[in-house]
């Protein structure tokens, strides 16, 4: 289980697309066949499926390829989630290009109507 979820990237869910996963830092531990998926628990929250990708420790990072323009335009705040940061990558360099959702913005906009705010 990673901290990505369907409502990251919902392409593979979708419609099946396929994405590299790779590790941020290679190990060389050896390969594994997993599946990749996300915390939301809905049958459809998966990055990977019966993949053979790279042996992970926790708390290690992995990178999902390819996510490209479709990534952030098709996310959603399902199940009150935060949308990630998008970052750009350019050979060694890279560059946060959206920030990463905050609670503040999730909620900004959101009123609660004064009768549920009384002892009533």
């Amino acid at each position: 289980i990673v901290d990505a979820a369907m409502n990251d990237l919902i392409r593979p869910s979708l419609y099946s697309s396929y994405h590299a996963i790779q590790p941020v830092v290679k190990r060389n531990r050896g390969m594994i066949r997993a599946d990749v998926v996300g915390p939301i628990c809905e049958s459809g929250d998966f990055l990977a499926r019966d993949r053979e990708i790279d042996a992970y420790e926790p708390e290690e990072l992995m990178a999902v390829m390819s996510a490209g323009a479709y990534g952030f335009t098709m996310s959603s705040n399902y199940n009150s989630r935060p949308r990630v940061a998008e970052v750009m990558v350019r050979g060694d360099e890279y560059y946060v290009i959206r920030e990463r959702e905050t609670y503040e913005d999730l909620i900004r906009g959101e009123r609660i109507p004064g009768f549920l705010e009384s002892d009533q």
